[in-house]
This record gives structure tokens, C-alpha cells and sequence, in this order.
């Protein structure tokens, strides 16, 4: 049987079996262009005619992979239904030619910006190719990059190449012990942290994706980066979330935040430490529905510990923040409401909380939740509230008609 034009050398017209990639992203048997470049002292691409810059050799490991998979079902008919279509074939090599030749672009010229957009292009929504970016040290390539770049930070040229690594990066799952080895080095944090705070929108957007990646992917990883490291990430992401109230990126960093306290408690004290509380209470009165959900699940998660508890009641617009969304927002923002004052209200029911409570009208929209909510664990903490509290509330003017009947009747 004859072998598919594609996987025949364009100079030898025979089958390849040693398929290497060029400059020019053109693939080519090795003996063949080897004999081409050294032998007959040619400085250009056979097929295109292009001047070679350098000679370097890539393998195509992927086009070997299918040359072995042709050879072995033309050995073996019954295997025949394993080879891939020659379009789809076609495609896939391609765009490996293309991956292959940008990567080596970038580890000999790493700051060309091109090479590294054109990495990103390949690789996005495309597994395999990913893969085998992994696969063909891409990772130490970029590391290599990112290293060089930052040993200037000033250089415009050289951050802006860092930018477009983070991009790449970003791409991938990042659960391989490549990419795990790479995220955990203390240095690659402070890079990180670089580029929250100085790097462009979509530099701080993909920097976010790569954390929540790792977040995600390792419930120990912020007890392994240390707590300077912690502290960093955490003021860098506040920051963001201050700055960039209303956008795309303020939800990606409020995600990330609540990833980072649902699974550490240091991650949930140092979040206290760096003022995590006050500030989501100051974002609370003007978000919209998804993101005052988001907002009061991560303070119903501060507050699960004391200090959180503390620094929530202690700042003068806790209680009237939270009891404003309470039955005006969603059913999810009214029983994280509810959550939130009834840790509060439980563990650490000062005198002002109450007061407060009753004059911000989160008592008389309890009362609502419980004639308006079924049997739930929600209703049950909101009637534990009354209970433990409605004696406190019952001697000022203004405490509600109907919970002084429910009162006697508990």
C-alpha cells in the first residue's frame, strides 16, 4: 500500500521515519534534510525556499506517532479503523508543525512575542496539543523565559513577554509534576504576585486562572508557598477586587479567594489579617445578585471562626449591609444572610450587635423568612435566634408586634 503524501518526505518523496521539523515549520525525514543542509550546504527550506536563520532539528513526535500507527495497520487490516481521517490527520500535524516550531523559537529568541502568541493559538481548546507542549519541555521553556524576563523588571519588552507566558500558561491543567514543580517554587510566586499588581487586565486574569487552578487542584497548597507568600496573594487580590469592583476580573479574584478560605484555615486567617472582611462589607450595599451571593458566602466562611466573627461586628456596617440584602436579592443571598447573623448573633452577641440587628431591620425580615420559608436548617437558626435573643429586643418601642406573640407562645 502506498503511503499517505503526508507522511512522505518532500524531498525524498519516501516514507519519513525519522520526521524532524525546520524553521520554517515544514517537516522533513532526517537523513534527507541533514544530507540538504550540511552536506550540499543549503541555507534554505526545500519546500518554501525561505532563508534559514538556524538549522535546529525538532522531532515530530506526533506525525512518528501516526507514521507507526499507519505502518501497523497496513501489517495488521483488522487495526485499519485506528487511523485518523486524512483531513482530520492533516489538521493535527499541522498545527503540532506550527506548535514545534514556535516553542523552539522561544527558547532561542525568548522575548518574541509572535512565537509566544502563536504557542497560545495552538493550544487553545486543543488537548493533545497541550499535552504535547508538556510533553516537549514547553514548561522549562517558559520558566526560562519568565526567569529572564524578571531579572529586569523595568524592561517593557521583557515584561510584556511575561504577560504572554502567563497566557500560555493559563491554557493548560496545570496538574502534571511538570507544571506542579514549577508553580510551588517560592519564586514563581513573587513573580505571580508581579503580575497581579503590575501586569495588564488580561495579564492579572490569567495569573488568577493559574492560581485557581492550583488552589483547586491541592487543598494543602497554601500551607506549601508560605505565609509571606500567602500574605502577598492575598493584598494583591483585595486590591484587585477594590480596584476592579464591577469586572470580569473582580469575580475571578473574589473566586479565588473564596477557593483559598474554603479550604485552609490559614488561608481563611490570614484572609482576617489582611482586612478581607472590612472590604467585602464595603463591596456588599452595591453589587449586583452574583456577586453579593459570592461576597456573602466568603464572609459566611470568614465568620465561621472567631476572628472573623469579631472583625465583622466591630465594623459599623456589617449587620446593615448584610440585613439589606437579606429577602431583596435571591434565596441563596437570604440564607447566607441568615448564616452570617446567626453566627454572629450566637457566638458573639454583644450588646451593639443586637442592638443593631433590630435597628437595621434584619430582625423584622427574620420574622418574614419564617413565615415565608418551609421546613429547613435555615428556619431552624432563625427561630433559635428569636429564642436566644427576643427578650434582649422585646424591651425597646420598636421590636415587632408579631414576635411578642410568637414569644409567649415559645
Amino acid at each position: 500500500m502506498e503511503p499517505p503524501h503526508l507522511f512522505r518526505c518532500p524531498i525524498s518523496m519516501d516514507l519519513m521515519e525519522d520526521p524532524v521539523i525546520i524553521a520554517t515549520g515544514v517537516t522533513y525525514d532526517r537523513q534527507s534534510i541533514e544530507r540538504w543542509l550540511f552536506v550540499y550546504k543549503k541555507g534554505t527550506c526545500p519546500a518554501t525556499m525561505q532563508s534559514l536563520e538556524k538549522t535546529d532539528l525538532t522531532p515530530n513526535k506526533l506525525l512518528k506517532h501516526m507514521i507507526d500507527e499507519w505502518q501497523r495497520s497496513v501489517a495488521s487490516p483488522s487495526t485499519s479503523s485506528a487511523v485518523i481521517s486524512a483531513p482530520t490527520t492533516l489538521s493535527e500535524v499541522l498545527l503540532h508543525d506550527k506548535l514545534m516550531s514556535a516553542l523552539a523559537d522561544v527558547e532561542s529568541a525568548p522575548f518574541k512575542m509572535t512565537s509566544l502568541r502563536t504557542l497560545k493559538a495552538c493550544m487553545e481548546n486543543n488537548t493533545s496539543m497541550q499535552q504535547e507542549f508538556v510533553k516537549s519541555g514547553g514548561i522549562q521553556i517558559l520558566a526560562k523565559v519568565i526567569n529572564q524576563a524578571m531579572l529586569d523588571p523595568n524592561d517593557f519588552t521583557a515584561f510584556q513577554a511575561c504577560e504572554e507566558v502567563v497566557g500560555v500558561l493559563s491554557l493548560l491543567p496545570l496538574m502534571d509534576g511538570e507544571s506542579i514543580s514549577f508553580l510551588q517554587q517560592p519564586k514563581r510566586m513573587n513573580q505571580m504576585m508581579i503580575m497581579l499588581q503590575r501586569g495588564s487586565f488580561e495579564a492579572r486574569l490569567n495569573t488568577i486562572t493559574i492560581l485557581t487552578k492550583r488552589a483547586r487542584a491541592d487543598k494543602d497548597w497554601i500551607e506549601s508557598i508560605g505565609h509571606k507568600h500567602v500574605d502577598g496573594m492575598l493584598k494583591s487580590l483585595l486590591e484587585v477586587l477594590s480596584d476592579e469592583a464591577t469586572t470580569k476580573l473582580s469575580a475571578y479574584a473574589l473566586h479565588l479567594l473564596i477557593e483559598l478560605v474554603a479550604k485552609s484555615k490559614i488561608g481563611r486567617l490570614k484572609a482576617i489579617e489582611t482586612g478581607a472582611v472590612c472590604m467585602l462589607i464595603e463591596l456588599l450595599p452595591d453589587s449586583g445578585r452574583h456577586q453579593s451571593e459570592q461576597i456573602l458566602l466568603m464572609l459566611k466562611r470568614l465568620c465561621e471562626c472567631p476572628e472573623g466573627r469579631a472583625a465583622f461586628s466591630e465594623h459599623r456596617l456589617g449587620i446593615a449591609s448584610v440585613a439589606k440584602k437579606m429577602l431583596r436579592v435571591s434565596e441563596v443571598a437570604t440564607k447566607l444572610a441568615v448564616k452570617i447573623l446567626w453566627l454572629v448573633s450566637s457566638f458573639y452577641p454583644t450588646e451593639r450587635v443586637l442592638d443593631e440587628m433590630l435597628a437595621f431591620g434584619a430582625v423584622e425580615k427574620l420574622i418574614c423568612f419564617m413565615n415565608i420559608d418551609n421546613r429547613s436548617s435555615t428556619k431552624e437558626k432563625v427561630k433559635k435566634m428569636v429564642k436566644m435573643h427576643g427578650a434582649f429586643w422585646k424591651q425597646y418601642p420598636c421590636f415587632p408586634c408579631e414576635l411578642r406573640g410568637y414569644l409567649r407562645c415559645n
